[in-house]
């Protein structure tokens, strides 16, 4: 392989030859990221990899799934719930949950696994007993995410998507750094199985965590009691097993509200909808 600007590029294996590169400094590399951190010309993205685990879903997990399928026009517009379902056996989404979802709405193994991949609440690694989600995306992270994700970890000894214990016992708890959690009114926020923990501090968001390692499960700021992980899952899929009152648990703050009272008290008020709305505007003509 020869790079023009710099020459031959020395590659050992020939296979190699295609993952070829230079790095920012101009150093040789068959390596996906230059030591710059620069990416090299043909970075691939490595494969999904899904976990056998041989595991047999059973009667009830098979009704479920059925009942899931039935909410549907298309069986294939079932996928999502069903993933949540075989993940809250598991505790995550290994290779055989993921073919008995796309035999059961028939589709290939790849389209189950593009939508799986897209998603990050499906797990490929096992999950802990509780995982935890620390918002780092603008908001949170200026008022303080990224130290609180730092504090865990730390505390943890554990990185993103690591799990602290042995996944799905007692204690044991999964982290993850993750985008928005819609609660920038709350910032900066944890989520521990998907419920709020808001305006938290490296100290509170490590007193959390370490209640959790002792078995405790503190009440979320607001919404429904805590739970576990698998139980959360289940509920995603749409069964809640006792738990039917979760849904109805409060959500709403004063600071989430504050737009609404404030109309209220200025007197403020939507224009109308027309009885008569105007009709849409002639579109253009594709080419």
């Amino acid at each position: 392989m020869t790079d023009k600007r710099n020459g031959p590029v020395p590659v050992s294996d020939p296979n190699a030859a295609m993952l070829a590169g230079r790095t920012a400094h101009g150093t040789p590399t068959t390596e996906f990221w230059g030591e710059a951190g620069r990416p090299t010309p043909n970075r691939r993205t490595p494969v999904p990899h899904y976990e056998t685990t041989g595991y047999e879903f059973g009667d009830e997990t098979r009704s479920r799934a059925e009942q899931i399928i039935a909410r549907y026009p298309h069986p294939r517009s079932a996928l999502l719930p069903l993933l949540h379902l075989v993940q809250s056996e598991e505790g995550f989404l290994s290779r055989d949950g993921l073919l008995f979802c796309a035999d059961l709405v028939g589709i290939s193994e790849a389209e189950a696994s593009g939508t799986a991949t897209y998603y990050t609440m499906y797990k490929r690694e096992p999950c802990g007993e509780h995982l935890v989600s620390v918002c780092t995306n603008t908001m949170c992270a200026a008022l303080g995410g990224d130290a609180i994700f730092a504090r865990l970890c730390d505390r943890l000894g554990v990185g993103h998507e690591q799990t602290a214990g042995e996944p799905g016992t007692p204690g044991s708890v999964t982290i993850e750094h993750v985008e928005c959690l819609a609660a920038c009114d709350f910032g900066p926020v944890v989520t521990v199985n998907y419920e709020l923990f808001d305006k938290q501090t490296p100290d509170s968001a490590e007193e959390l965590v370490t209640a959790l390692q002792r078995g405790e499960r503190p009440h979320p700021t607001r919404g429904a009691p805590l739970t576990s992980f698998k139980q959360a899952e289940l509920q995603l899929a749409g069964f809640w097993d006792g738990r039917e009152d979760d849904v109805d648990a409060p959500s709403a703050a004063p600071e989430s509200l504050r737009g609404v009272q404030l109309a209220a008290d200025r007197g403020w008020t939507a224009p109308p909808m027309p009885s008569d709305p105007p009709p849409f505007p002639d579109l253009p003509e594709k080419k």
